[in-house]
């Protein structure tokens, strides 16, 4: 199991990193926000351990831009703010679970372990659009049986497309869901996005699924 843990104090990090080797979990450590979306881009975690306070990105900020881009990884929040209040934002913001420090490493383990149960046991079921398919748990993309590589922000436009396949969808609610407030309505970040997505999903094959309905966005189809 590969966890990542989002700690900027050193001696901190180094007992939990420590601690979970011993217990044979594989353990990448950042030391802030911006490092930790760098990793969670690069690698496929089964856990993710998040402080809050943190450096360049704040814990909550960081998961909610993980949300937004489809990341769908348990997120454990281990911090020193101890309100109802902080328990309740982080939660809402998107994590799973929510330690509070101090804490006992025992009590860390068993979270951890109920939450990759947890993950285990709630797989997303697959989803299909004529020979395109995308497996929500693995995050797997397939056309036609041949494995398909894309990164995270076009697997959340994707996934969206997908779940609302045959609908014609605004280029603002598709930046809506993907990038929230991120980006303001003038851009067309949405259209270069849409653009990489075709050249991988529909470039290599006869029946064409991403559709541009001028002036208004885009729908996914199968076949009529």
């Amino acid at each position: 199991m590969r966890v990542l843990l989002v700690e900027d104090e050193t001696k901190v990090a180094r007992f939990i990193s420590q601690g979970l080797k011993e217990h044979h979990y594989v353990v990448d450590v950042a030391s802030d926000g911006e490092m930790a979306s760098e990793l969670v881009y690069m690698e496929e975690y089964d856990l993710i351990i998040v402080d809050i306070m943190i450096p360049k990105k704040n814990g909550l900020r960081l998961i909610r831009e993980l949300r937004s881009n489809g990341t769908n990884t348990p997120i454990l929040v281990l911090s020193a703010k101890n309100s109802v209040g902080d328990k309740v934002e982080g939660l809402d913001t998107g994590a799973d679970d929510f330690m509070t420090k101090p804490f006992a490493f025992s009590e860390l383990l068993a979270r951890m372990r109920c939450l990759l149960r947890r993950k285990t046991e709630s797989a997303a079921p697959l989803l299909q659009v004529s020979d395109l398919t995308l497996n929500p748990s693995t995050r797997e993309v397939m056309r036609g049986g041949r494995p398909i590589g894309i990164s995270n922000k076009e697997y959340a436009i994707l996934e969206f497309m997908m779940r609302n396949a045959g609908r014609i969808l605004s280029r603002t609610l598709i930046l809506e869901h993907v990038w929230m407030d991120a980006y303001n309505t003038g851009t067309n970040v949405v259209d270069v996005y849409i653009n990489h997505l075709r050249n991988k999903i529909d470039k290599d094959f006869d029946l064409k699924m991403i559709h541009t309905v001028y002036s208004v966005g885009y729908v996914l189809r199968g076949e009529e």
